[in-house]
């Protein structure tokens, strides 16, 4: 392993922001990972995984490790579901084609999500009617002070939208070195009824679809209304969908009638965040080379050399000018650093 001294980041996000670390070393193994906790124990250090829900505002004074440990495997089965391990440094939608291609469920709504297999758990991800909390069994982390091996299981995770125990009771105390998920072989549960997958596959005559007929429906419609981050600098949704107590919400729905919902609980709606900023006025606008993109309000985006304080003084806008339409303040989604 070499350490690498002021090493470009650029590469390394999503956003395509230019900042560099103090330092930057690239870890492929669970061994590797341990020595460079020893060797550098009192040094500052930044965990990096696929690089896709940051916005680097300034450059890293610290030890970059760059999670790249790589391997998938079938570790049981039974007639009726399969437990797969995938490393954290696996590309999230290369292991979703990857489990479809074996014929195993559970997994396909959320193709095309950008970011490494590692990180999946921390906010637990989700699109079109599914969550990583669903398929999740449990993950392996190393922590970081002492180098000890810890398995989390579901229950110990306490996901919630978006939320895990590794973003609050054990923030940045521990490294995901691999996720366990339990998945279907047979019977699997295909869900159709969330955003435009019944109407992507209706498009394409498709009335028993099989579970490569919603992924391939699922990344048609991601790929038409976001942008590709190798194309243009993006780290999808970039705001939380807010979540309102009804009574809450009843006030302000009385006034914005036309305001799009969806019931969570018996106590909760969520607005959709895009909604809100579409109405808000900030659709396709361009900030310099910060912007939002002009096919979904919800994505800020980079259009060549924007900086990351430029792109969070456009988020903090599109924030203040929905609190003060709206009264409904949306939270970040993407870690700000």
């Amino acid at each position: 392993m070499e350490i690498l001294n002021h090493f470009s980041l650029k590469n390394y996000n999503t956003f395509g922001i230019e900042a560099s670390a103090k330092q930057f070393v690239g870890v492929h193994s669970v061994e590797e990972l341990k020595t460079v906790l020893v060797e550098n124990k009192n040094q500052n250090k930044f965990i990096l995984g696929g690089g896709s829900n940051m916005l680097l505002t300034k450059d890293i004074e610290s030890l970059v490790l760059h999670i790249d440990l790589k391997g998938k495997k079938i570790i049981k089965e039974n007639d009726d579901f399969v437990w797969v391990e995938s490393q954290a440094g696996e590309n999230w939608h290369e292991f979703v084609l990857w489990t479809i291609n074996q014929d195993f469920g559970g997994l396909e709504n959320m193709s095309l999500i950008p970011g490494n297999v590692g990180t999946t758990p921390v906010q637990n991800i989700g699109a079109y009617g599914a969550e990583i909390k669903d398929t999740f069994v449990s993950c392996t982390a190393m922590k970081i002070d002492n180098q000890e091996i810890r398995t989390f299981s579901n229950e110990e995770c306490h996901f919630g939208y978006r939320e895990s125990i590794f973003k609050n009771e054990v923030k940045d105390q521990y490294i995901i070195t691999s996720v366990i998920f339990k998945l279907t072989k047979r019977n699997h549960k295909i869900t159709v009824s969330y955003g435009d997958i019944a109407s992507e596959l209706e498009k394409n005559n498709i009335s028993t679809p099989t579970l490569k007929d919603v992924s391939n429906a699922v990344i048609a419609i991601r790929q038409s209304k976001l942008p590709d981050p190798k194309v243009l600098g993006n780290s999808g949704s970039f705001f939380k969908n807010p979540i309102l107590l009804k009574s809450e919400f009843e006030k302000i729905h009385q006034k914005f009638p036309e305001m799009k919902f969806y019931e969570v609980s018996e106590t909760e709606v969520k607005v959709p965040e895009g909604w809100l900023i579409e109405q808000a006025g900030f659709k396709g606008k361009r900030y310099g080379d910060a912007g939002i993109h002009k096919n979904q309000a919800l994505v800020l985006v980079n259009y060549g050399s924007a900086t990351g304080q430029e792109i969070l003084a456009v988020s903090t806008e599109i924030q203040d000018t929905v609190f003060s339409t709206f009264g409904i303040h949306i939270e970040t989604e993407v870690n700000i650093i």
